[in-house]
């Protein structure tokens, strides 16, 4: 049974990729706040990634590094913080993770790292000058931990749109946003979490073994299609 590292996992997409693991992998939840799901197969440990020391892990075979932010204005009323804690919470976490884990991971076969990105890096967008930017430095992380991690570990991104979670609520907060935002993407949808679990736990799996230092776009079709 592999074990599986995910930060951020007691919400949102963390929280349905934790869901969908438990079931066959060892799962290590590590977050602030603690979810209401238990199974024999999840241990969680409450740590601010941050500010917090993350736990000693003797074998990891996986890691999910899942915190993000969405931080929505006008560049006039971004101030410099603003910036730096989105970089803080999307990049310098995942470094932190990262070192603290990848050496583990090098005794382990096949494994694998995912990160998140965001369609806001390829497609520009009013008011997400802060979230682009520091989503832009976790694909370049990709690109670059790619190259010196192979052959023995593999990193990759998911570049999702909307999704339906507790962090884009002000985007779904009313039947005319949901229906806005449906009509602005070619498949007429946007995302569920379980949607993007699904694709995490594709990109852990051996089946995605000849893949590295690639950003999946889960986009619904707004950056590639113009309909």
């Amino acid at each position: 049974m592999k074990t599986i590292v995910v930060i951020g996992g007691s919400k949102g997409i963390g929280l349905s990729i934790v869901k969908l693991l438990t079931p066959s992998h060892k799962v290590i939840s590590i977050s602030r706040s603690v979810s209401n799901i238990e199974h024999e197969n999840l241990t969680h440990y409450s740590v601010d990634v941050l500010s917090g020391e993350l736990p000693d892990i003797s074998e990891v075979d996986g890691l999910v590094y899942c915190p993000g932010s969405i931080n929505l204005k006008p560049i006039s009323r971004l101030k410099i913080e603003d910036f730096k804690n989105d970089f803080e919470i999307n990049v310098i976490g995942a470094v932190k993770a990262i070192q603290k884990y990848a050496r583990v991971m090098k005794d382990s076969q096949h494994p694998s790292i995912v990160l998140f990105s965001t369609v806001a890096v390829k497609l520009g967008m009013p008011f997400h000058a802060s979230i682009a930017t520091a989503k832009a430095g976790v694909e370049g992380l990709v690109k670059s931990l790619g190259a010196e991690f192979a052959p023995k570990i593999r990193i990759n991104a998911i570049a999702p749109t909307v999704t339906d979670t507790e962090l884009a609520a002000k985007l779904l907060r009313n039947e005319r946003m949901i229906e806005n935002i449906t009509e602005r993407h070619p498949l007429k949808k946007f995302l569920s979490p379980d949607e993007v679990a699904e694709m995490a736990l594709f990109l852990l799996s051996h089946k995605t073994a000849s893949m590295s230092g690639q950003i999946l776009e889960m986009d619904c079709g707004i950056v590639n299609f113009k309909i």
